[in-house]
């Protein structure tokens, strides 16, 4: 079944299987989709690392009421979460993605391109704190409204450090993957929830989305 890999922490498959099927694969865009089945067909269980269709559902839904224009995604994989990000903003809309991994988000491209979207995103195959470093030495400071992380978990803390000089203030920072139970993760939460720069909300979608607004 093309759609089993789900990448959800619901314990009942069940009830996980009736938010997709009712929700979230009827409202997904069909690049969305077909996206989506292709990461499956490429790399199998590997395709969890992609966001879910309701965390992506989510996410599309957020950035319209932020009224979001220019973004930054740190970790892309084979993009869903990119094209997802990329639909809702505006056509002068900029996403600046980075990953080291570039045959991945190729696997993806195409169907960013067939979505007519391809135009908001720039690509930036490297690692990411070189890119933020030179963001920051040419003046991007505080002009991001958000950010999607879902990468390296042991440097989400660093990432967090550098983000928040990025994303302006009011802004969203998401972290994905933040209910799994690992010590880095963990270690996420709490800094977290002791960061008197940000407001914070943990939800419990995907396998867990931790956003963060900055507020100095």
């Amino acid at each position: 079944m093309k759609d089993k890999f789900t990448g959800t922490i619901l314990q009942s498959k069940a009830l996980a299987q009736y938010i997709l099927e009712t929700t979230a694969y009827p409202r997904e865009h069909k690049q969305l989709k077909e996206l989506r089945m292709a990461t499956v067909n490429k790399y199998q269980w590997w395709s969890i690392m992609n966001v879910t269709a309701d965390e992506g559902q989510f996410i599309s839904l957020f950035l319209k009421t932020m009224n979001a224009n220019k973004t930054i995604e740190i970790g892309v994989f084979t993009g869903y979460s990119l094209l997802t990000t990329a639909l809702p903003l505006p056509d002068d809309g900029k996403i600046i993605a980075i990953d080291p991994d570039r045959e991945a988000y190729e696997t993806g491209l195409p169907f960013i391109q067939n979505a007519n979207m391809a135009h908001k995103i720039h690509f930036i195959q490297s690692d990411a704190f070189k890119v933020m470093e030179e963001l920051k030495a040419n003046g991007e400071e505080g002009t991001f409204d958000f950010a999607f992380v879902d990468a390296d978990k042991q440097n989400y803390i660093r990432y967090h450090e550098q983000l928040l000089k990025l994303i302006k203030v009011g802004g969203i920072i998401a972290y994905d993957n933040t209910l799994w139970v690992r010590v880095d993760i963990m270690q996420l939460n709490t800094f977290l929830a002791a960061d008197l720069r940000i407001e914070l909300a943990q939800l419990s979608i995907g396998d867990g989305l931790t956003l963060c607004r900055r507020v100095k």
